[in-house]
């Protein structure tokens, strides 16, 4: 579709909403595969003055009726067969039998003020019942300003929609895409293999992935060539480690490795520049357009150059906070730091980092996560990091579980990797981290858990391991 095309069936979809009785403030939700049809569903309720609300497809009924009731849904729209196992008070709409007249409604085009809500995305749910974060017109306007600037996404690029629309990095593939005038192409995936086929078929430029989905594709077969036309490469959703980084970087020698770090509550927060991916892969870099980012003491100063810290966002890219969940909302969205130069409100993100003093910010690891050991606080991720680096392992969580001696113990749990993987990171382990950080077990498992948006799923392994 060309973009006056998606324009004029976007402002259809909104009427066709409307004279469903949709009226301002509503919540619609979407449980549909990645398609034409969800997206101009998506942003037709956001031309309606309603909100948005994307459910990952691979989500099961069970939880989209959370969803569905806990942002009080008046709509829900998804496929008959998706239908069948529903049970919600939202009117439910089927493609197969409610389509064709959404998509034939009187047309809307109505400006919208900025600050209207108009996104709630339910997050993983890493710690309890999925809750939804309140996105403003202006917070994903100002998002997808920030990332083509910093990709330097232009009107020829190919952008590879891989990532969910519920998951905000996968919402702003489309929309930064769009604020570039660039070509974007949908995709839900079943192996790695779909991906590498669909780079191939449509010329993609620009590729977006979470760590889990890296390393599946750096063991995929690209063929003689495959990759060529992939100019930017972006990691989100977690850290990619440094050999897993090097590996992209030869695969893909023509491409340019963005990394990067933020929360669902601010969309993002910080971009290492790809020329620094080589010698400081541990970094998570700097600011990105539209973000300030500082690194705070208990008392609200900022800390020294490498003195660790919270990390406090600042800006445009700051959400509203959790969907009727005030408690939740004042506890992580406070004001900011009075040596903030945006100053406002900012999400205080409980986790911890340290600033250079070339400015280049280091992830620590965050509070609830930290393993508290004889003493120590060991970060997971150091501990992940060693045991990637090894090569004998896929994939890793280190977790802290409960030890009458120490407190707690660090427990590895980990995907193998070549032969000899036991030995070989046995011998790693030994070299790269001191005693205290050694894991006092490792368990094996032919593949860890993972969520629907293609993170590792550290909540089911911490319940399992509690």
């Amino acid at each position: 579709m060309s973009y006056g095309e998606l324009d004029a069936l976007v402002g259809r979809v909104a009427g066709g909403l409307a004279a469903q009785g949709l009226t301002a403030g509503d919540r619609v939700v979407t449980w549909l595969p990645k398609s034409i049809e969800g997206v101009a569903t998506l942003f037709g309720a956001a031309r309606a003055g309603a909100v948005f609300v994307p459910a990952n497809p691979q989500l099961k009924a069970a939880q989209v009726n959370h969803i569905a009731a806990d942002s009080g849904a008046r709509l829900l729209l998804t496929t008959a067969a998706r239908a069948s196992g529903l049970a919600t008070r939202a009117t439910v709409l089927t493609l197969e039998d409610h389509w064709d007249a959404l998509a034939d409604g009187p047309p809307l085009d109505v400006d919208r003020d900025p600050d209207d809500l108009v996104a709630l995305l339910y997050t993983s749910g890493s710690t309890g019942a999925p809750k939804g974060v309140m996105l403003s017109h202006s917070n994903l306007w100002h998002a997808a300003d920030s990332v083509r600037q910093f990709l330097g996404t232009g009107p020829d690029d190919r952008v590879l929609s891989v990532l969910p629309h519920g998951f905000d990095y996968g919402l702003n593939q489309l929309t930064q895409a769009w604020a570039a005038g660039a070509g974007a192409v949908l995709l839900d995936y079943l192996t790695p293999r779909d991906v590498v086929r669909a780079v191939s078929v449509h010329g993609i430029t620009q590729l977006g992935g979470v760590p889990p989905l890296w390393h599946d594709l750096a063991a995929a077969d690209w063929g003689q060539g495959g990759g060529a036309s992939l100019r930017v490469l972006t990691n989100s959703g977690g850290h990619l480690h440094a050999g897993l980084s090097a590996k992209l970087r030869a695969l893909f020698p023509a491409a340019r490795l963005y990394l990067m770090y933020g929360l669902t509550e601010a969309f993002r927060a910080t971009y290492l520049d790809p020329d620094l991916a080589a010698n400081r892969p541990e970094s998570v870099g700097t600011a990105i357009p539209h973000a300030e980012v500082l690194i705070v003491r208990p008392d609200g100063s900022l800390t020294d150059d490498d003195e660790p810290g919270e990390m406090v966002q600042v800006g445009p890219l700051v959400s509203y906070g959790y969907w009727r969940d005030d408690e939740r909302t004042d506890l992580r969205f406070r004001p900011a730091p009075d040596a903030s130069v945006l100053g406002g409100m900012a999400v205080w993100s409980g986790d911890t980092m340290k600033r250079g003093a070339d400015g280049l910010l280091t992830f620590v690891g965050r509070d609830d996560e930290m393993i508290k050991t004889g003493g120590y606080r060991v970060s997971p991720t150091e501990v992940e990091d060693a045991a990637l680096a090894s090569g004998a392992v896929g994939a890793a969580v280190a977790l802290g579980v409960p030890d009458d001696r120490l407190g707690q113990a660090i427990l590895l749990v980990a995907t193998p990797a070549g032969d000899d993987h036991e030995g070989r990171l046995s011998s790693a382990l030994g070299r790269a981290l001191p005693g205290f950080m050694q894991p006092a077990r490792i368990v094996w498992r032919e593949t860890l858990p993972v969520l629907a948006n293609g993170k590792l799923d550290r909540a089911a392994l911490k319940r399992e391991w509690a």
